[in-house]
């Protein structure tokens, strides 16, 4: 795994992580095209230690046709306090196929807030799930 130390931040442990995960509902994931990065907002749920999203036919379902290594980050930052913490995931994006796991996903509360048509599901496996939290200061 990385090393992800950094002064003023402490790192926070995958049980840690998954529970942070498991809380939200919007994240942002990160595939390539060609060599450059490209982050799309979009909101997920969790099926195990899986990052799940709906999607429709374009860049994010093609990387998971491929199986590619995708990375998901999720936040929460407070302005006022100067306090946070951040979750990435790093693992293989793949569409879900299989009718019990389809039947999983469908549970999930997945509304997309943009309009269009994500009748595809995507699971990104946490195959590396690494966080940190600042740490207040003085």
């Amino acid at each position: 795994m990385p090393d992800l130390s950094d002064e003023g931040l402490e790192e926070i442990d995958r049980d840690e992580c998954l529970r942070l995960l498991a809380g939200r509902g919007v994240g942002r994931v990160a595939v390539t095209i060609g060599a450059v990065p490209a982050v799309f907002p979009v909101n997920y749920g969790m099926l195990d230690d899986a990052v799940v999203f709906r999607t429709g036919a374009g860049t994010k379902l093609d990387a998971a046709v491929r199986h590619a290594v995708v990375a998901f980050e999720v936040d929460e930052i407070d302005t006022l306090y100067h306090e946070g913490w951040s979750v990435l995931v790093v693992g293989r994006a793949a569409e879900i196929t299989d009718h019990p796991s389809l039947e999983n996903a469908e549970l999930l509360p997945l509304r997309p807030w943009a309009g269009g048509e994500r009748a595809h599901f995507v699971a990104v496996r946490a195959e590396i799930v690494t966080g940190r939290r600042i740490v207040p200061h003085d």
